[in-house]
């Protein structure tokens, strides 16, 4: 279910038209758009607060953003901009879709979003707590995104209980599977990048070389099955029938997304199965 919402919510990265709403606020600049759009459910919150929600990001790279980003646009206009930026992005992906098949989806990831578990999940209770939109498209980009965050604080408990830090974690993504060039944008300094593979060697997870080992794989996938297992609820709430019809109303919105997303972005995502 996972590679069928987050496409839906990733578009607020990568779509034109969320970019211009982002600026039409005066945010300017990619990462001024991102910490703002994807922090404003906190509130006007410091940069301590996001580098540990957010989890890869080096703490300096948040301080260039934060707090400077709210006298640019407060919360509540970074959240309009957002939430108007994802609309406008879907309804261009979604224009030869009938309303019928948007409302459905939308009231049944509604559904399984207000299933979600918020303890101990900051940005997953924070965007659950926002009010639905008017509009199915509104409503299916937010509940997408309440969604991906609440398993995205998951993720990041399984990361912390495996004794993993940020910049470990991305150097691992990029020793198994991701080029680092989507990843060293997250503002980390070469050497912390190799003492951070310095780590993972030293535990077993790569070799000298920096290749991954079986040990690595094994303990990163109970990572991964922790994350799941974290992320479940939701779908058992709504049940297997209604699940696997919401899996057919998202797929084609989430391949309509996908061919805005880049090849290989650091958000990890698939290509859809046939």
């Amino acid at each position: 279910m996972w590679t069928r919402y987050e496409p839906v919510h990733a578009i607020t990265y990568f779509h034109p038209r969320s970019r211009a709403a982002y600026e039409a606020v005066g945010l300017r600049g990619y990462w001024r758009g991102y910490f703002a759009g994807r922090a404003a459910p906190l509130g006007a919150c410091d940069a301590p607060t996001v580098v540990a929600a957010f989890f890869s990001f080096a703490p300096h790279m948040v301080s260039r953003a934060l707090p400077a980003v709210w006298t640019l646009a407060a919360p509540q206009e970074a959240l309009r901009a957002r939430l108007t930026g994802a609309v406008q992005a879907l309804a261009e992906l979604t224009y030869e879709l009938p309303e019928s098949h948007l409302v459905e989806a939308a009231e049944l990831l509604e559904t399984a979003a207000g299933a979600v578990q918020t303890a101990g999940r900051v940005l997953g209770a924070a965007n659950a707590a926002l009010p639905h939109g008017d509009y199915p498209l509104a409503r299916l980009w937010q509940a997408a995104t309440t969604l991906r965050e609440h398993r995205g604080d998951g993720h990041v408990a399984a990361l912390v209980a495996a004794d993993l830090d940020p910049v470990e974690t991305l150097a691992w993504r990029v020793a198994v599977d991701m080029s680092p060039a989507n990843l060293l944008g997250r503002g980390w300094s070469e050497q912390e990048w190799a003492q951070a593979r310095e780590r993972l060697t030293d535990r077993g997870w790569l070799t000298v070389d920096g290749k991954p080992t079986d040990r690595g794989r094994a303990r990163f996938q109970a990572v991964e099955d922790a994350t799941d297992v974290a992320a479940a609820r939701p779908w058992v709430e709504l049940g297997p029938e209604r699940t696997g019809r919401l899996r057919e109303l998202l797929d084609p919105i989430a391949r309509a997304a996908h061919t805005v997303i880049p090849a290989g972005s650091p958000i990890g995502l698939p290509a859809l199965d046939s």
